[in-house]
């Protein structure tokens, strides 16, 4: 017993670790971001409910018979609306005193009268409360993964017209009580569909799992659920960077976790230092941080410089004195980000060879040192994509051989800075110019963004902006209908009886 129990000491540390490891990426929503969602959301919603196709009506009372059919929504008013967050449920949307106007076809049979032509209708005080739940699906995708959903209607109003109105009015109870009723049974089916399977398929558009370039890729997958307080809404991303070539590898996270304590903004974006470090760990990994310049490409004021250092080398190497050069610089191991309130740094340890190429002969190498540089990177956010801009801030080279050869190469130090700023910088920032993509729907951006820099992370604070409307998007993303639409023929309907309304 006494071992089981240490047994379980022993392992406690590390189940605790696997329940809630750090994110790398974390964003939060907050009220204000929402209030954005809710006006671009209002517009959806109001042309999925214009949208709902009705079953047919048929009923009979004595010798009253009807059958309603072609059931259209002409208009809707939705006159007050809320979307709010709320723990446990996630988001809760809520119309209230709405107004849909309809106009459908109607078929009446009265003794020996019988009459066709059209219905308008009006429902009056539409109430429809819905709770959206959020989840994290077995992808790691955010998906709205149940929805409930309560619709009632206060007042249903039917105008008659024609040589038998008055009967009409006299009857419409039945009629109206039947509409009443279908209505207000298929408010929520459309919202339900319009949520599970229209607005889902907008958040399989966010990315989860995908290549950002050639050599690495990056894993947004949500580590878990959603955290929802009244005023926010936080999300918890993996955001990790893999080697193509070894997609299966895991770089466990060590960093600080982010918090995010501010709510002014619509959005915070937050990376932690292990962000930056796998993506760095994974160009390492695919073996692309490395440049090799010769010949012509070795800027000509730094030829002339390293072959007055090396002329003794060179000189002893007789038959290769004009053979050109070849400078290889290789970082040595996988870099390391260090962020700061003051700032981002990135330290980078590296070696650079330095060899004479003569033709049809075997390169001779002239020295090999290490090198230690320290970039300074500005981080800054661009519609959805994240950017970084490097620029040389320390460096420092010393020989790998000799105390004596250091100091022999005291000399290159600043042409061999200059090197790097000239001809290395700009090929490593066009690499990081294309950016990585912030795990958001398609057609939302962030604008008038600001960068904080903290103790082992930095946030980025947005306003939301839609450059597509959600309507746009999805219609894009659709899925293929499954049902065909509701039949309109006279027999096609089971009779719905007006007393059991």
């Amino acid at each position: 017993m006494a071992a089981s129990r240490c047994l379980l000491l022993l392992l406690l540390p590390g189940l605790v670790t696997a329940l809630h490891s750090p994110p790398g990426c974390k964003i939060r929503i907050t009220s204000k971001g929402l209030d954005l969602v809710k006006q671009e959301g209002l517009r959806f919603v109001e042309q999925e409910l214009q949208n709902m196709t009705m079953s047919d009506l048929h009923g009979k009372e004595g010798q009253f018979h009807y059958n309603i059919t072609q059931v259209k929504v002409m208009d809707l008013k939705l006159a007050s609306s809320d979307l709010h967050f709320q723990p446990q449920q996630h988001l809760v949307f809520n119309i209230s005193n709405a107004s849909i106007s309809l106009r459908f076809r109607r078929q009446l049979l009265y003794w020996f009268f019988y009459d066709i032509g059209s219905i308008n209708a009006s429902a009056d005080g539409v109430h429809i409360h819905t709770v959206l739940q959020l989840a994290k699906d077995e992808a790691g995708r955010l998906k709205i993964s149940n929805m409930t959903c309560n619709a009632s209607i206060a007042r249903m109003h039917a105008g008659f017209s024609g040589t038998l109105r008055k009967v009409y009015e006299f009857l419409s109870t039945f009629i109206v009580t039947g509409m009443r009723f279908l209505l207000s049974q298929q408010i929520c089916p459309s919202l339900e569909h319009a949520s599970l399977v229209l607005l889902n398929s907008l958040l399989d558009t966010v990315p989860v799992r995908n290549y950002v370039d050639e050599h690495i890729g990056i894993d947004y997958s949500l580590l878990r659920d959603p955290a929802v307080s009244t005023d926010t809404l936080d999300l918890d991303f993996k955001g990790m960077f893999f080697p193509r070539a070894r997609e299966d590898q895991e770089l466990e996270n060590h960093a600080v976790e982010p918090v995010i304590k501010e709510t002014e903004r619509m959005v915070y974006v937050a990376f932690s230092e292990y962000f930056f470090d796998s993506a760095m760990h994974s160009y390492f990994q695919a073996g692309v941080l490395a440049i090799e310049l010769q010949g012509e490409k070795v800027p000509k004021d730094l030829e002339v410089l390293l072959r007055a250092t090396f002329f003794g080398t060179i000189f002893m190497q007789s038959p290769a004195v004009d053979a050109p050069l070849k400078l290889v610089l290789q970082v040595s191991a996988p870099p390391r980000c260090i962020i700061k309130p003051t700032g981002t740094s990135v330290s980078v340890s590296a070696f650079l060879n330095i060899s004479l190429v003569p033709p049809g002969r075997p390169a001779v190498q002239l020295s090999s040192m290490a090198m230690e540089t320290k970039l300074s990177a500005k981080v800054f956010l661009q519609g959805k994509a994240l950017r970084v801009q490097l620029d040389l801030r320390r460096f420092r080279i010393y020989s790998k051989q000799s105390a004596l050869e250091s100091l022999a190469l005291f000399s290159l130090q600043a042409p061999l800075k200059t090197l790097l700023q000239l001809t290395i910088m700009p090929i490593i920032n066009e690499r990081t110019k294309k950016g990585v993509q912030i795990p958001l729907p398609e057609g939302m951006d962030f604008t008038k963004e600001v960068v904080t820099n903290h103790a082992g992370f930095l946030t980025v604070g947005a306003d939301l902006h839609f450059s597509k409307g959600l309507r746009e998007v999805i219609e894009k993303y659709r899925p293929a209908p499954t049902t065909n639409a509701y039949p309109s023929s006279w027999p096609a309907e089971p009779t719905v009886d007006p007393h059991q309304l």
